[in-house]
């Protein structure tokens, strides 16, 4: 069996080992100023939050074609046809669907489909589990419920200081963005994970609380000191994700992975200044190999 995915699942692995794992990813789409890009391919997240943040247009994104994905499980399925296909929470993106749309384009592919219900790094590690358990030849009902472990394990958050890019791209209602815009608040978003969609989780008068804020959430949920993976991601804000890093590791036992751009598709949504962060228990990913 055979793992695809997108680009908007973040998933990040040692070069050696994301070439072992063979994770073949298709790539999102974002237009800005007239040119398209395909993430990974044509552009590179940094590269891209580089022109977001000196640009004055509004970037614009679309999920990879049915025929796009028909093309990797047609490639695929002459060497293995069965494949597991993991993507970016269909809450937020039509990318699930046109994967579905595309298998039904390859009648010799064996497609399993799975809505993740989050993106970025927590979508990630499912893909990276079920690479790894694969890998070690577990069953596709095992890997299954590896990764139903992993995403009832897992939580993403953010915050940001400009809410022009939220209330482009509809991901927030455009009345309350209009009013958080006025009143200077920064919101604390995550992803629940019945639909996949995103909710607010509270507000900061100033960016530096927003940021604390996400790390007193995350202390709702985890005692201090308790063992977590961790990721925090961000547009192009360095400093900001810098801070967050020092205040979750000031709290909790923490299992790094590299701090890092988001995908450039999500990060369109948001725009340059959004912080990020992806944990869960670390004992969700005891058994995985």
């Amino acid at each position: 069996m055979q793992i695809v995915t997108d680009s908007g699942t973040d998933v990040w692995l040692p070069p050696e080992q994301a070439a072992e794992l063979d994770i073949h990813i298709v790539p999102l789409i974002v237009t800005l100023e007239g040119e398209s890009y395909r993430e990974g391919v044509d552009i590179q997240p940094g590269e891209f939050y580089r022109l977001l943040s000196a640009s004055d247009s509004l970037p614009i994104t679309s999920q990879p074609s049915p025929g796009d994905f028909a093309e990797v499980y047609r490639r695929l399925a002459a060497t293995d046809p069965d494949i597991l296909s993991v993507h970016m929470t269909s809450g937020l993106s039509g990318t699930f669907n046109s994967a579905q749309a595309g298998a039904k384009l390859v009648p010799e592919a064996n497609v399993t489909h799975v809505d993740t219900k989050t993106l970025s790094s927590a979508a990630g590690w499912q893909v990276e589990a079920a690479a790894r358990a694969l890998k070690a030849g577990w069953s596709k009902e095992e890997v299954l419920a590896l990764m139903e472990r992993i995403s009832e394990a897992s939580e993403s958050m953010y915050t940001l200081s400009e809410l022009k890019y939220l209330i482009h791209g509809g991901r927030i209602s455009h009345m309350k963005g209009i009013i958080a815009s006025l009143l200077n608040l920064k919101p604390l978003i995550g992803v629940e994970k019945v639909n996949g969609t995103y909710i607010q989780l509270g507000q900061g008068r100033t960016f530096k609380r927003a940021v604390k804020g996400l790390v007193d959430l995350m202390a709702d949920r985890h005692a201090p000191g308790s063992a977590l993976r961790v990721r925090v991601l961000h547009s192009y804000n360095p400093e900001g994700a810098a801070m967050l890093r020092e205040l979750v590791d000031q709290q909790f036992d923490c299992t790094w992975l590299p701090v890092g751009p988001m995908s450039l598709v999500l990060g369109a949504h948001t725009g340059p200044s959004m912080v990020g962060i992806s944990y869960a228990s670390l004992a969700a990913f005891d058994t995985m190999p």
